[in-house]
């Protein structure tokens, strides 16, 4: 009754109402809100419309229609709309025939089913109420961090599923039957009887200590296991009607995984950069975002709210001092600015040099770690052969480590502003970590080739370091360290930092500790962590075909204790990330860290010789080699197609389309960019327009 009193359901100013055209009391505040600025965004212009009631009511009620599933009065409208819409349903299954209403029916009977399934696997997601928790005690932002967790556990779960379907257990099983193998022509001539000495299990008595040595460095009987490539059969199966081709089953499933691992993350990326577009855009981002649409309402506890609060307050204070200092920056003169960027240029430059120090010890700690390993001295120790062996999983664990907190210290020298503060220091870190696995895997690569060098005397006999008679299993072991030591660095800092910090700062009233502070759940550094340890996963599991499924534990452990961490001993870090950015960037690098994984294993199966004591891929002249020799066996027809496939009259008209396709994309993306920042502009002015003229009436 009162809104009838008020007039706000009257037919003239109401949305649905007669042709007179309805408008919202037009306010600079209103039209500074995200909710505002976000309709326009999406295409739906300002809130103002002529339209007749017909032809209103008709557009609007044939969507609702549309939804089948959604009963009238879960709409949200008046219960006048809610009566009219029933109404032309019913006028609308009235004028339908009986074939018509049934299919009509069973179409809604579909639609149906399809969303209460949709809705049952979304009940059986994994980690659901957790995810839920996290969100609604700690906000989205750190939420994101166990979501993104949760999206490499699944896929690493996966790429075991199909390495151990299509390699592990085909292997398993036809050893245990005893199957018959014929063995894979020999490709590569004679081959050198020093290149097929390769027993890495010592006969005799061993020292008590040595099967936890084996464990941890994946030597000794780790290497005669299906956990390294060079266990696995040469040849393939033939039954009377089965025939299984060993080494194609294990290049193929490689291709495929690291196929499947770029369309899903693609996917994925492509649905956090739409989301990012439409909430972190530089143009509806303002203070009113903040004010009135910045609240996450998932938070519940009071501790968590006060923490957001502060959060808001620190982001606006933020907004101001990144406006002075684009005041600063717009004030500044020549010589001043000559100064900033001198100091800039020269800051890089220390960065620069302290990174290319860590790879130099990168380097050092790769090429001497085997060498330091034979001595007297560390052979037979188990500390010293196991601090060696670790050498360079301990450099690059340190570099990335002591290289950040340098990074966040230097970056003040700069004058930058806190949100480019915090960029720069993502980039560099993100930089520093994947850059060192990339050194590492070219130390391995110069050790492995001999530098280049096929001259040299101890590649001259084989086409490759005959110190490593399996070169494939040496960079899986190493691939393995660095997921075992960073699984155990993850684990003590934990356990060995985190609680007895959280211990001090709860018994103890000493001032030094107290200033120290309660832990920050840093996000974007834990997911760093993780990206770093999906990068190994990914480059190891061809050399080490179990691999995914130790990452899928690991990776599962990290998820609780981290869990336990944040509930137990953190809070959330003062600079905040939302959901939505996080997300892009994170998936962004991951996608990098997938380009990197690349390098190694396509060099290493189209240019490196395989091993001829070890492997699947022995007799080869090169990995690729498999795939030519199966195409060889097809019939004429299949092998001219595939040969045609592969060839530069295919290729290069491929290629040329792509690049006219994908040049066409952007030229398209770009007009629609330059077409939305012009609508953008001429809302604005139209918006100020009509703030001068409400003042001008006044």
């Amino acid at each position: 009754m009162r809104r009838i009193e008020e007039g706000l359901d009257d037919p003239s100013t109401h949305p649905l109402g007669t042709g007179v055209s309805w408008q919202r009391p037009d306010s600079p505040v209103l039209n500074g809100l995200s909710s505002d600025k976000s309709l326009r965004y999406r295409g739906g212009g300002t809130r103002e419309t002529s339209l007749p009631r017909e032809a209103l009511f008709q557009n609007w009620t044939q969507e609702l229609l549309e939804d089948g599933d959604k009963p009238i009065k879960e709409f949200c409208s008046s219960m006048k709309t809610k009566r009219e819409i029933r109404k032309k349903q019913e006028r609308t299954v009235a004028k339908k025939t009986g074939w018509e209403s049934w299919k009509v029916d069973k179409q809604r009977h579909f639609r149906q089913f399809k969303s209460k399934t949709v809705g049952a696997f979304q009940y059986m997601e994994a980690w659901r109420r957790t995810l839920q928790t996290i969100g609604g005690q700690f906000g989205t932002g750190i939420q994101s961090y166990f979501s993104f967790l949760r999206f490499l556990i699944l896929m690493n779960f996966v790429t075991f599923l199909l390495v151990g379907g299509f390699i592990v257990i085909p292997n398993i099983v036809f050893e245990k039957l005893n199957l018959g193998q014929s063995p894979i022509s020999n490709s590569s001539g004679m081959i050198n009887a020093e290149c097929l000495d390769y027993n890495p299990n010592p006969r005799g008595l061993t020292m008590y200590y040595t099967l936890i040595m084996d464990i941890l460095m994946g030597t000794g009987f780790m290497e005669l296991t299906y956990m390294f490539y060079g266990f696995y059969m040469s040849g393939s199966v033939n039954l009377t009607a089965f025939f299984y081709n060993i080494p194609l089953a294990y290049l193929t499933t490689t291709l495929f995984y690291f196929l499947l691992s770029l369309v899903w993350t693609v996917i994925r990326f492509a649905q956090s950069f739409r989301q990012s577009m439409l909430t972190e855009d530089a143009t509806a981002s303002s203070y009113t975002n903040k004010v009135f649409a910045g609240w996450d309402f998932c938070l519940k506890d009071q501790k968590t709210i006060k923490l957001k609060k502060n959060s808001i307050l620190y982001e606006l204070k933020v907004d101001l001092e990144e406006d002075k200092m684009r005041q600063i920056h717009a004030q500044r003169t020549t010589s001043q600015r000559v100064g900033i960027y001198t100091v800039r240029v020269l800051v890089n430059l220390v960065v620069i040099g302290f990174i290319a120090g860590a790879f130099y010890c990168i380097y050092l700690s790769t090429i001497n770690s085997q060498s330091l390993r034979k001595k007297d001295g560390v052979k037979g120790n188990f500390i010293l052969e196991l601090l060696v062996g670790y050498l360079p999983s301990i450099v690059i664990t340190a570099a990335n480590f002591i290289l950040p907190t340098f990074f966040g210290l230097i970056i003040k020298l700069e004058k930058y502003t806190l949100s480019w503060e915090i960029r720069f220091t993502l980039i560099r870190c993100v930089f520093l970590r994947l850059a060192s696995l990339g050194m590492l895997l070219y130390s391995l690569w110069d050790n492995i080739t001999c530098g280049g060098n096929k001259e040299d005397d101890r590649c001259l006999k084989c086409g490759y370091n005959t110190e490593n008679k399996c070169w494939e299993t040496r960079l899986g072991q190493e691939m393995y360290k660095l997921m075992i030591f960073d699984f155990l660095t993850v684990l003590v800092v934990i356990l060995l930092v985190d609680f007895p910090r959280k211990m001090m700062i709860d018994h103890c009233s000493c001032k030094l500790i107290q200033l120290w502070g309660q832990q920050e759940f840093l996000v974007p550094q834990y997911v760093l962590d993780i990206i770093y340890g999906q990068t190994v996963c990914w480059i190891g599991t061809f050399f080490c075909p179990m691999l995914p499924l130790l990452n899928t534990v690991k990776y599962f452990v990290i998820f609780y204790m981290k869990r336990l961490t944040l509930f137990t001993n953190c809070r959330p870090a003062e600079r905040t990330f939302r959901a939505s950015s996080a997300n892009f960037f994170f998936l962004f690098v991951l996608l990098l860290g997938l380009a990197l994984s690349w390098v190694p294993v396509l060099y290493s199966i189209f240019v490196i010789k395989p091993s001829a004591a070890c492997g699947p891929f022995r007799g080869q002249q090169t990995i690729w080699d498999a795939i030519t020799t199966t195409v060889k066996s097809f019939p004429e027809v299949a092998k001219d197609f595939f040969t045609f496939i592969g060839s530069q009259a295919f290729v290069v008209p491929l290629f040329c389309l792509s690049c006219i396709l994908m040049f066409y994309l952007m030229a398209l993306g770009n007009s629609y960019g330059k077409l939305v920042n012009s609508l953008k502009q001429q809302l604005q002015m139209e918006r100020s327009r009509r703030i001068f003229l409400n003042q001008v009436n006044r």
